[in-house]
């Protein structure tokens, strides 16, 4: 039975390693064992921060929202709580969108909230 000879495989393991390594400063680019360390690392950081990214704009879209509620006199936990109250479904991504671009809209979602509320 013939050798094999795993050259070719192994080579493209190696080249697809060190083309994600691209860019990495000194040997984390072109020395296979720290490419693929480095690699590794970076798939770790970019799995953890997609979860993070979600929790930042949340936050984001909570803290402008709650700027432009405050302006009206009403805390965010009251406006939300009247929102659900008024039956407004919009999710905080529009209503935070709303709240910078269309103040005249989202005052009028803040005064139906308002009305909601009980006195």
């Amino acid at each position: 039975m013939p050798r094999i000879k795993r050259g070719v495989t192994t080579r493209q393991k190696h080249k697809r390693i060190l083309d994600q390594a691209k860019g990495y400063r000194g040997r984390r680019k072109n020395t296979i064992r720290i490419a693929r360390q480095a690699v590794e690392k970076a798939g770790q950081y970019a799995y953890r921060d997609r979860k993070i990214k979600k929790r930042n704009f949340r936050a984001l879209w909570i803290q402008r929202i709650n700027a432009a509620v405050r302006a009206e006199g009403l805390t965010y936990s009251q406006f939300m709580h009247g929102t659900k109250l008024a039956g407004i479904e919009l999710d905080r991504k529009v209503m935070a969108d709303l709240a910078m671009n269309e103040g005249a809209a989202f005052k009028a979602i803040i005064e139906q909230a308002k009305k909601a509320l009980p006195a």
